[in-house]
């Protein structure tokens, strides 16, 4: 089978559980760092459609939120099957992953799946927080409702401010942290790359836990890492 993937996390899937399969990938595919001879064919919002369809995929993976709606309509009309996931929580994301890699491929269930759901089920909150989340910087931009992220970090006892603004993705000022209460930010590494000299300052009196987005945002081979790595940074940022 040929597949192409434009979601970064779902490249690592496939990449990881079925070597050889990837034909295409995105420029924001970084992990495993050896993808092969997959073809890169642009953004996951600018994906060069014939690039794609000349690669002559059996299966193109997408996903509703990384990707534009026209990009995929455009694949499905030039005749391409493409399989589009949603994940707003840890377990949408673990049974979009079944049906991709188990239903879509026709794969064994990685161990790397059970083990993701077996770290999450142990996973133990860091405390009761309130957290500001940015994702964006100039204009900022924070975690709203429905989000993937958020539901992980709610897992480890961090509640985000923003969880029941009527938007996903709002569009607020660093200033109403302190406002709301919060007794922390995260900070993560993508969308935006956030650093140690490229966000806390924005945020004075509040400690800020840097996170890698890999672990807060992507639904794949990490998941199984990710509570203990997120939680060692929440930790760090509190002590």
């Amino acid at each position: 089978m040929r597949v192409v993937s434009l979601v970064p996390s779902l490249t690592e899937a496939v990449a990881v559980s079925a070597p050889g399969l990837l034909v295409g990938v995105t420029d924001w595919c970084t992990h495993p760092a050896d993808l092969g001879g997959a073809v890169r064919i642009g953004g996951t919002k600018n994906p060069d459609v014939r690039a794609v369809l000349e690669l002559r995929p059996d299966l193109v993976i997408a996903n509703e939120e990384e990707n534009r709606a026209p990009d995929l309509a455009a694949l499905r009309e030039a005749g391409a099957q493409v399989l589009v996931t949603e994940v707003r929580d840890l377990p949408q994301a673990l049974s979009e992953l079944d049906r991709v890699l188990v239903g879509a491929l026709g794969l064994e269930r990685p161990g790397w799946l059970a083990d993701a759901g077996e770290a999450w089920a142990r996973a133990e909150p860091v405390g009761e927080l309130t957290a500001f989340v940015p994702i964006w910087r100039r204009p900022w931009m924070v975690l709203g409702r429905d989000t993937f992220a958020g539901d992980l970090l709610a897992r480890l006892g961090v509640r985000n401010v923003y969880a029941g603004h009527p938007e996903r993705y709002p569009k607020v000022a660093p200033a109403e942290a302190a406002g709301l209460g919060c007794d922390l930010v995260v900070l993560p590494d993508e969308p935006y790359r956030f650093t140690a000299d490229d966000g806390p300052e924005a945020f004075p009196g509040l400690p800020a836990a840097l996170v890698g987005g890999r672990h807060l945002t992507w639904y794949g081979p990490s998941l199984a890492e990710a509570p203990a790595v997120l939680a060692a940074a929440l930790r760090a940022a509190l002590s």
